[in-house]
């Protein structure tokens, strides 16, 4: 995780699948608390969720499987996945704990983190989003009542404050050679840069298949083994993405239906639905 990242023979490529990586990143939140700790209490965050932990105040030791790591001081960051961690103030500290899970359509991203990283000096090189951090979730000892879109608001900034997280880490030159590859196979790779340069084509696994030049059935098994789904779902995943980024913008329903090669405009509204829970119309007003 330390590793400096070498220079790229194809610098457009590589932040081509930055950016993919990022936009493609979705996440629920399970749990958001600021934590005021004093000498002797001790955060365990959850294991088994994607734990983002911001030092607002003071410092703290980080213990990993039962092992001192590291020390993060007021503005470092931790990211954590599948590992057992526990923080330590050294004195008196205050952190944001933010237990996360990616939505299923970004659910591929899991495989490109690692399963710890730190940014320090995350306040310096990404401030806007280390103020948003700051502002998370609530304390952990007050019981806050919810209030009518708090969710989508509160899962809104974890997502902006998690893609900021992860574009400082690659810039620190901790990321590996070759991230992200979002697939670690360059045929599958130009297969999911051909998806996403052309949402709206009739994809279907004869043609995928000859972009990647594998048979049908390699293809396939390959495809779901990488990304956990099939070509038509991740197809359809992408689609739904494009279609809510042309509706934030104020494109009408029919004007995104036909650019993304619905038949129709009734097609594309219950795909639509399907993937999000609410008709293209309503998540237009709502964003």
């Amino acid at each position: 995780m330390t590793a400096a990242i070498s220079p790229t023979t194809d610098g457009t490529r590589a932040s081509d699948d930055l950016e993919r990586v990022l936009g493609a990143i979705e996440v629920h939140i399970r749990r958001q608390r600021r934590f005021a700790m004093e000498p002797g209490r001790i955060v365990v965050p959850d294991a088994d969720a994607l734990s983002l932990v911001y030092v607002i105040s003071g410092s703290v030791r980080v213990d990993v499987d039962g092992r001192e790591h590291t020390l993060l001081t007021a503005g470092d960051v931790l990211v954590a996945g599948g590992t057992a961690t526990a923080l330590i103030p050294d004195g008196v500290a205050s952190v944001l704990v933010s237990e996360l899970e990616l939505a299923e359509s970004a659910a591929q991203i899991a495989a490109l983190l690692p399963e710890i990283a730190y940014v320090r000096g995350f306040d310096a090189s990404e401030p806007a989003a280390a103020a948003l951090a700051q502002h998370l979730g609530v304390d952990a000892d007050v019981q806050c009542p919810d209030r009518q879109g708090d969710l989508v608001i509160c899962r809104m900034m974890a997502t902006t404050v998690l893609v900021s997280v992860i574009r400082a880490w690659t810039r620190t030159g901790c990321a590996p050679d070759g991230w992200p590859s979002i697939s670690a196979d360059p045929f599958l790779d130009r297969v999911v840069d051909a998806i996403h340069a052309d949402p709206g084509r009739e994809w279907t696994v004869g043609s995928l298949a000859s972009v990647g030049a594998m048979s049908r059935t390699v293809f396939a098994e390959r495809f779901r083994a990488v990304f956990g789904s099939s070509p038509a779902s991740y197809v359809t995943s992408v689609r739904m993405r494009s279609a809510q980024e042309l509706l934030s913008r104020g494109h009408g329903v029919s004007t995104v239906s036909r650019e993304l090669g619905y038949a129709s405009d009734e097609g594309f509204s219950r795909a639509f639905r399907r993937y999000t829970g609410m008709t293209p119309s309503a998540w237009r007003s709502a964003h």
